[in-house]
């Protein structure tokens, strides 16, 4: 996928009517609770980024810089304009880009990933192309911190479901698993349905 082909042109049509029910207008709750009580620190990367919130959390983290990248260049657009207007300078960037073409100087150029709403929302054929992506732009070390949603209410995605085994089966090639719980807030609707793992890059 490229910002240009029919994939980029349908996400850009959504935020053109706003027509973005994943956009909460705040960061995922999950997220909050672990940088609150564990912090995040680094460059992290955060694909699929949307409008940001993910994205301004994590640069408000001491010693932590991040970059959104989103196909569609109204999402960016806004996630600039909010973090300019949360006074944010140079502990977070936007990036209009394809998450699994990324340029060369992204790649093992970052600590941490944080994963929200990107991985349910592609194609489920393309998930081992996520789980390369992935790998490719994190340090040797590098951590995901992912929320993964396990049972969305929608049977035809997106968001497209996933099972504890098949992330097992996707990300344990490249990636130890440290910790994983169900988080205990969450948007409403999504209360018992996603999945927090932290996995580690093997060396």
């Amino acid at each position: 996928m490229t910002p240009q082909d029919p994939h980029a042109l349908e996400w850009e049509k959504r935020y053109e009517q706003n027509d973005t029910p994943w956009d909460k207008g705040v960061p995922a709750p999950a997220l909050v609770r672990f940088l609150r009580e564990k912090g995040f620190s680094g460059r992290v990367l955060i694909p699929g980024c949307g409008r940001g919130h993910d994205v301004r959390a994590l640069g408000m983290q001491p010693g932590c810089s991040a970059v959104g990248i989103d196909l569609s260049p109204m999402a960016i657009a806004d996630a600039t304009q909010l973090a300019a207007q949360a006074g944010m300078g140079a502990s977070v960037r936007f990036v209009v880009g394809d998450f699994f073409q990324l340029p060369a100087e992204m790649r093992g150029s970052f600590d941490g990933l944080v994963e929200h709403t990107c991985f349910c929302a592609i194609e489920p054929r393309l998930r081992p192309d996520y789980v390369h992506a992935a790998s490719s732009v994190l340090r040797s070390g590098g951590k995901i911190f992912g929320i993964f949603y396990l049972n969305p209410a929608k049977e035809i995605g997106p968001p497209f479901a996933v099972s504890k085994q098949e992330l097992s089966d996707l990300f344990e090639p490249h990636f130890t698993l440290l910790e994983e719980w169900v988080p205990a807030e969450s948007f409403p609707g999504r209360e018992n349905r996603e999945l927090v793992r932290v996995l580690q890059k093997r060396s």
